[in-house]
């Protein structure tokens, strides 16, 4: 298999996009929602989070070419890499923030330097967690169900990708709906353009004229002059950020966990798409990444992505890592973030991330046994409920919540269910959706197998996780809801009731055949 390949320049473009977006994430969350300032962000975050990109795209673009000699094959793909969405805006809004205000409240002299300092010792303990995660995880992947695994990575596709470019691209029609006929055209008709161009880069290129043509380009003032900024280790304050651990414990812990379960099902799909990577290194240089993000002053974890199928789909093999990774690097260091966003859209390349998320959707029914479809759906539901919770809260956000003098809290329970919307339902949905996914989809494929003991252990299996407050246990911040970490107790007796009735059934039933 050789380095580059033409499919490597799409799947190039569809991941670079993906990062990109969460790079002007960044950006925009800690200059607006953080105030902080340029050579904190510019000179520290962004570098900080150029070398953890940098060190996980090389290794899983090596890490491809062995497996392709290994076995002679000239179609394996490297694993998607890059920040994680979720922690993301956890790190903003459950950590960063709250240190903010609070150093604001005890009058500290800077209270943005607080919040970095928070990020950083979250970063660097989520990393610590999945180092850590990556000696049991194979374990984990042997004994769950392949249903279980994909069907939780296939609902955070549907809902937290698909669906929300698939607003945008009704939003913005003219865009959205010419270039997802190209991506469709090219990826789902198994055609090419003349000349050989990739469908990525007719896609990117024909949004590119369109979002400029209709008004979506450029976007704000025209940025200015770029500036080299080199990573520089932050030891120090990561030394004394040690001192906002154990209050921010209680998102660090179920967050890290999430890292380390999301990277073990993504390495799980890439498996079912015919790629069998080694699960303990994989994790290993993906909880790395997240401790070299800390160490250059990144408050972002890294995770192994989502979307290998899809990748793999559009033809890149190593090389489209490698660029992504060199990409990457060259936007945080040089300044030119914002003259990309200033000039590309999201909304040129949104159809090709809509497409990814279309293909790990379809892969989980695809590469498990028919009979088990109903056990994919079951696994679906957890994490389209949690989006579905997240634009609820997006919605109160823009009717003025959350804003001071107008914290989230009780008072709007009785609203929600006024309109026959059992919105603390989906409140206690959202926390620790990627675990009680598994777990439902689980026991959801051994029942269909009639294998009732064992439907009964992940029962008992996510119970346990509720009392330890993994699962749906939750709480109000000002602008959010967050993990509270203490115990669940209702859904850990209802899991638990849920398992009793199963372990009782080859005693309280009989087989019903023709159903």
């Amino acid at each position: 298999m050789r380095w580059m390949t033409r499919g490597d320049v799409d799947g190039f473009f569809g991941l670079a996009l993906d990062n990109l977006v969460q790079l002007l994430l960044i950006d925009g969350l800690c200059r607006f929602v953080l105030g902080m300032s340029p050579d904190l962000l510019y000179g520290r975050v962004l570098p900080g989070a150029a070398m953890s990109l940098l060190v996980g795209n090389l290794f899983y673009s090596w890490q491809a070419m062995k497996l392709a000699r290994a076995t002679g094959r000239t179609d394996v793909c490297a694993l998607p890499y890059g920040i994680n969405t979720v922690s993301l805006f956890a790190h903003v809004f459950l950590i960063m923030l709250p240190a903010k205000l609070a150093a604001q409240a005890a009058g500290h002299p800077d209270p943005v330097r607080v919040a970095w300092q928070a990020g950083l010792v979250a970063t660097m303990a989520s990393g610590v967690i999945e180092l850590l995660g990556a000696a049991v995880a194979e374990r984990v992947r042997k004994a769950t169900p392949r249903a279980a695994l994909l069907s939780t990575l296939s609902g955070i596709a549907l809902g937290f990708i698909s669906l929300g470019f698939l607003f945008r691209t009704f939003a913005h029609p003219i865009v959205g709906l010419t270039t997802l006929g190209v991506v469709l055209l090219t990826y789902f008709g198994r055609v090419k353009f003349k000349g050989n161009l990739p469908g990525g880069v007719v896609a990117i290129a024909l949004g590119t004229l369109l979002a400029w043509l209709t008004g979506l380009a450029p976007l704000g003032p025209q940025p200015g002059a770029p500036s080299l900024h080199l990573p520089i280790p932050v030891l120090g304050d990561l030394i004394e950020s040690r001192a906002h651990l154990l209050t921010y414990l209680s998102v660090i812990i179920p967050m890290g966990l999430f890292n380390v379960l999301g990277s073990l099902q993504n390495i799980e799909s890439a498996e079912a798409a015919g790629d069998a990577y080694p699960t303990a290194p994989s994790l290993a240089v993906n909880g790395i990444g997240s401790v070299v993000a800390a160490l250059f002053g990144s408050t972002f974890p890294t995770t192994i992505y989502i979307g290998h199928p899809g990748w793999k789909a559009l033809g890149a093999r190593a090389g489209y890592s490698v660029l992504n990774g060199t990409f990457a690097t060259i936007v945080c260091l040089s300044g030119t973030l914002a003259w990309i966003a200033w000039l590309i859209p999201i909304d040129a390349g949104m159809a090709i991330v809509l497409w990814i998320g279309l293909v790990i959707t379809a892969q989980a029914f695809q590469a498990v046994p028919r009979a088990e479809a109903p056990a994919v759906v079951v696994g679906i539901l957890p994490a389209v409920g949690a989006w579905g919770a997240l634009l609820a809260k997006n919605g109160l956000r823009a009717a003025g919540l959350g804003a001071p003098g107008r914290p989230f809290d009780a008072s709007i329970i009785p609203a929600f269910e006024r309109s026959d919307t059992w919105i603390t339902g989906a409140f206690a949905l959202e926390q620790g959706f990627i675990f009680s996914a598994m777990f439902l989809a689980a026991a959801t494929v051994e029942i269909i197998g009639r294998r009732f003991h064992r439907a009964a252990l992940w029962c008992f299996a996510a119970s346990v996780a509720s009392a330890l407050g993994l699962c749906h246990s939750w709480t109000f911040t000002s602008a959010d809801t967050t993990f509270a970490l203490v115990p669940a107790w209702p859904h850990a007796i209802g899991y638990a009731a849920m398992g009793v009735l199963l372990w009782l059934a080859p005693w309280v039933t009989t087989e019903s055949e023709g159903h």
